[in-house]
């Protein structure tokens, strides 16, 4: 009997949600019912790829997404469904452009040279009216509303829901917040190994939205959805490992802040590459509205716009909170699961192989004094730019791999003149009587 047939028969599963994300981090299933899974774990479900945000034409074969049984996960909230990641095989050979296929890759070049890592993130989201044009809660209008502790307890419902699901999974859920916009919410699981992590993530976003709507709410993660406040980040701790996964080889508590020089030679990569991965952690129109967004009502962005690295400062692009891991504050809501992953670990990978130097450490506030910062690079302005940072980058493209890099850039571009395409309130009123 098949792993998934077992695992049907053992927890009452009458239907196994069989999914995989596309390039622009969408969720696509199948619906397939238990009796029938045996056949689909070892075959895969049949999908038309043109169908879903990948590179492909309705002249394409079948694309197969084959389930991952270890990484089955029962639906808390509906217990006789059960949703497992799969990846995408085309013809026998695995889709090169599928992000789940992508972090694989880099995990066993990872793997290659004796590295294990080991990944965080912290999902911030907003509950809106179901229309999505309003705060859920029309009492939540503090000026510095992060932690509020009516705010936070007056959606107890939807957020100890959430929690408790992610302590029956074992996630080891250990704190939750209301965040520093008014109607956002962080929630806090611990860290584990990448594809995990990418895995959980994924099904977080599924998670928080099913329950969100369950309780007559609409969850985002929209990088900026409300112009004044503070956006949805999705910051990602980062550190790694020996083949035991007991030490961790980016801690030295004999160099600085506790970093390793091969903790370094990685945070060297991501600061290499990090206007061109930007199209990655940071991949919408909207991101950018938070990347370069001015002041917000709470009073600071909480987001970076220049290539700075500090120690425990929340206000540069990586911090180093403690010995032996560091947070890259970049990525926003819209980031893919398993592409934001892969990027880090590939622009980490590139700063190790090359013993990229990560530059100047500041220590100031960059909020308050960033214009004193001269010999650093700013971000990307907007989302074309981005695009063009990551086609320019050879080096990251060819970690990323050449047939994603392609697609993606491809894909992004299309996506950028679909917006260019449109035209906006804003158009009319500033150029109507020109």
């Amino acid at each position: 009997m098949s792993k998934l047939a077992t695992f049907a028969k053992k927890h009452g599963i009458k239907y196994f949600m069989v999914s995989f994300t596309d390039l622009f981090g969408g969720q696509r299933a199948k619906l397939v019912p238990a009796q029938a899974i045996a056949d689909m774990e070892a075959d895969g479900a049949g999908f038309a790829g043109f169908a879903a945000w990948l590179d492909m034409t309705p002249a394409h074969p079948d694309m197969l997404a084959v389930p991952d049984a270890d990484a089955v996960i029962q639906l808390p909230w509906k217990p006789d469904v059960a949703w497992v990641p799969a990846d995408c095989v085309m013809e026998g050979e695995p889709v090169a452009q599928a992000p789940r296929n992508v972090l694989k890759t880099l995990l066993k070049e990872a793997e290659g040279e004796g590295l294990y890592v080991k990944t965080g993130v912290e999902a911030e989201f907003f509950l809106l009216t179901p229309e999505g044009d309003a705060i859920s809660d029309p009492f939540d209008t503090a000026e510095k509303p992060c932690y509020d502790q009516q705010a936070v307890m007056r959606r107890y419902d939807v957020i100890a829901e959430i929690c408790d699901y992610m302590l029956d999974l074992g996630w080891g859920p250990y704190q939750n917040d209301h965040e520093d916009a008014n109607g956002q919410f962080e929630m806090n699981w611990e860290f584990d190994d990448a594809l995990v992590t990418a895995d959980r993530h994924s099904f977080f976003k599924f998670m928080v939205k099913s329950v969100a709507e369950k309780h007559g709410l609409r969850a985002t993660f929209m990088p900026k959805p409300i112009a004044s406040l503070t956006g949805n980040g999705c910051h990602t701790h980062i550190s790694v490992w020996d083949k035991t996964g007991k030490t961790n080889v980016f801690a030295d508590d004999a160099q600085e802040l506790g970093l390793s020089t091969d903790g370094r030679s990685f945070l060297g990569g991501i600061m290499k590459h990090a206007t061109a991965l930007a199209a990655i952690t940071n991949p919408t129109v909207n991101s950018y509205k938070r990347i370069n967004a001015p002041v917000t009502a709470s009073g600071a962005t909480w987001a970076p716009n220049t290539v700075t690295w500090s120690g425990n400062n929340r206000t540069h692009m990586v911090r180093v909170p403690g010995p032996g891991r560091f947070e890259l504050r970049l990525p926003d809501g819209a980031a893919n699961p398993y592409l934001l992953q892969a990027v880090i670990i590939a622009a980490g990978l590139s700063g190790l192989r090359s013993k990229a130097d990560p530059g100047k450490r500041y220590d100031i506030d960059m909020y308050a004094e960033g214009h004193t910062v001269t010999d650093a690079k700013k971000l990307p302005l907007n989302l074309l730019d981005a695009i063009r940072e990551y086609d320019g980058d050879a080096a990251l493209k060819e970690m990323m791999g050449a047939e994603f890099s392609s697609a993606f850039v491809k894909m992004k571009t299309q996506e950028w003149n679909s917006y260019m395409g449109h035209f906006s309130d804003w158009e009319k009123a500033n150029a109507l009587d020109i």
